[in-house]
């Protein structure tokens, strides 16, 4: 292994622990003249540095640009740069992406970009017998769980995702994969519903009966735009009647899933004409 290939590894290690976003670069494949060969890696990060050598600005620039483009979507990509006199389209024969080069040397590099994304994470607000319930399912569905609370979580048994000790996320740079579930049932409510509509996160929902989560908004009022309300599910989860917090976390659960799929399939995966979406409120009764 070359110093640089060992060093790209350290640094994937590191932002894996870091839980940070990036793209991982492999050329695949060469032809003629080409200063990177098959084997070489590079990192992209999610602000577009590249790290490690894949080859000069001939074949990076297209790079960096197609994998923030595969960090954006989560899919990866196999992309073909190829002597700018040579490509004549936007896709070749055998529907690889292609991409000019400049590079006097006229060799071509095949790239194959795979993104690598933080988990979905689940923030949950409080330590009621719903929020509890809500982050054993989430652990058990993969999400990275996490509690919040101001009183101290780690003095509760019950706890097993990570701790955060208030309702200040600024600091977790949330995105639309993650999704924030304010579970106080009367403990801190509206400050836990402002942090959690004011924040980047693409879920938001709440455990409450609908007359109440109504009450909080108004006295939330100004403070929170529309396009944060837009987004906000109160009460949250999807329509199945239920009752006990087991039940409740299950619809809540279900409804995030349900919200990821449809905006797959809206973007294209999976598309089905005329398929309606799934969404419903739960009942306010669900407190």
């Amino acid at each position: 292994m070359s110093k640089s290939i060992a060093e790209t590894f350290s640094l994937i290690e590191s932002l894996r622990e870091r839980g940070e976003d990036f793209c991982l670069v492999t050329i695949v494949r060469t032809a003629d003249a080409t200063s990177a060969k098959a084997g070489a890696k590079a990192v992209v990060t999610s602000d577009g540095a590249m790290h490690g050598y894949i080859g000069g600005a001939c074949v990076t620039s297209a790079v960096k640009r197609v994998a923030l483009e595969a960090l954006q979507d989560g899919a990866p990509k196999l992309i073909r740069v190829k002597p700018s006199e040579t490509v004549l389209q936007a896709v070749d024969v055998d529907g690889v992406d292609l991409y000019k080069s400049s590079c006097p040397s006229g060799g071509t590099a095949e790239v194959f970009l795979e993104p690598m994304r933080h988990r979905p994470r689940l923030v949950i607000c409080g330590l009621s017998p719903v929020a509890l319930t809500l982050e054993k399912l989430g652990i058990a569905m993969g999400y990275e769980t996490i509690v919040a609370a101001h009183t101290d979580p780690t003095n509760s048994e019950d706890v097993e995702g990570r701790r955060h000790p208030n309702f200040d996320f600024d600091g977790m740079a949330l995105d639309d994969r993650d999704a924030i579930v304010v579970a106080t049932q009367g403990v801190r409510d509206r400050e836990a519903l402002k942090a959690a509509l004011t924040s980047t996160a693409g879920y938001v929902g709440m455990v409450g009966s609908a007359k109440k989560i109504e009450t909080l908004l108004d006295r939330i009022g100004a403070d929170v735009n529309g396009a944060q309300k837009a987004r906000f599910h109160g009460p949250a989860g999807l329509r199945i009647g239920a009752i006990a917090p087991e039940e409740i976390a299950l619809s809540i659960l279900a409804q995030i899933v349900d919200i990821k799929c449809t905006s797959a399939r809206a973007s294209g995966e999976n598309a089905l004409d005329g398929d309606e979406p799934r969404l419903k409120p739960v009942a306010s009764r669900n407190r």
